[in-house]
């Protein structure tokens, strides 16, 4: 777990390679994602037309129908660096994280109508520790503790770097396993001695207190996730991205495709953003 806090450190590297790979000005921008589990680039090529076509902008799938996925947001950045594409999409709240680091890169809100809406998951064959987190999660939304962590965590951030956090351990509880990526900066962040910090783990620690149950991070790549919960090097994966419509109401399209597992309902809500060089 070392990627996040040094992600927009490194990229200076990627400007010595900032003459390769233009895009002909006549063809479809070629899109950066995080790969989603289940789903390849095509696969996310419908998904982009099918929300296309729910807000209403067709136009924009035929000028934005070249993916390229990437296991982790290091690579996908540098990739925008070096011009290998030509923007990548993600939410807000990470976009702003990464172009407040990158002055040489930009953010472009073009007011998407579909949100991107992120969710614990874990096997089907765990759907009751699904409900105890989701009646723990209710129980934040409702108290305001769930929108003091997004404030002290992703808004109000600025050009702070997520702080640490400790999870408590509660001896004998039941301990799960929770992959923990930092390739969604500051909403999964890890430092630069490979510690998470900042909202996952606030998230984290309070979910112990709620549930009695143990929370233990353990370190896997974005595009790994998906088989580290098959595998059962981890119990639980901090986000899966569903789509929702403005109101929250689940659209039935989510970004990542999962069989036999159960999802919570989303911990964050937020807007569909992509991030450009300047």
């Amino acid at each position: 777990m070392k990627k996040t806090s040094c992600i927009l450190l490194i990229f200076i590297l990627a400007l010595a390679f900032v003459g390769c790979g233009d895009n002909n000005a006549t063809s479809p921008a070629k899109v950066g994602a995080l790969a989603p589990i289940g789903m390849g680039e095509n696969d996310v090529k419908t998904w982009t037309e099918r929300v296309a076509k729910s807000e209403g902008k067709e136009e924009n799938y035929k000028n934005n129908n070249n993916i390229i996925l990437y296991d982790d947001m290091t690579s996908m950045v540098m990739a925008l660096k070096s011009k290998q594409i030509d923007r990548f999409g993600t939410c807000s709240a990470v976009g702003d994280y990464i172009v407040k680091r990158n002055h040489d890169l930009k953010l472009i809100d073009k007011n998407h109508n579909a949100i991107l809406g992120y969710s614990m998951a874990m096997k089907k064959e765990n759907s009751a520790v699904i409900e105890e987190i989701n009646k723990a999660f209710h129980d934040m939304k409702n108290d305001g503790t769930l929108d003091k962590l997004v404030k002290e965590n992703i808004t109000e951030l600025g050009v702070n770097e997520p702080k640490p956090v400790a999870i408590p351990v509660i001896p004998g509880a039941a301990t799960y396993k929770v992959a923990i990526t930092g390739d969604l900066p500051p909403l999964d962040y890890v430092q630069a001695d490979g510690a998470p910090a900042g909202f996952n783990v606030a998230v984290l620690s309070e979910l112990v207190k709620r549930t009695k149950m143990n929370f233990q991070p353990v370190s896997v790549n974005a595009g790994g996730r998906g088989t580290a919960l098959v595998s059962d090097k981890v119990d639980i994966l901090f986000w899966t991205i569903g789509t929702y419509d403005a109101d929250g109401k689940a659209l039935p399209y989510a970004l990542d495709k999962m069989q036999d597992v159960s999802i919570t309902e989303p911990y964050y809500l937020d807007r569909r953003v992509a991030v450009e060089r300047r």
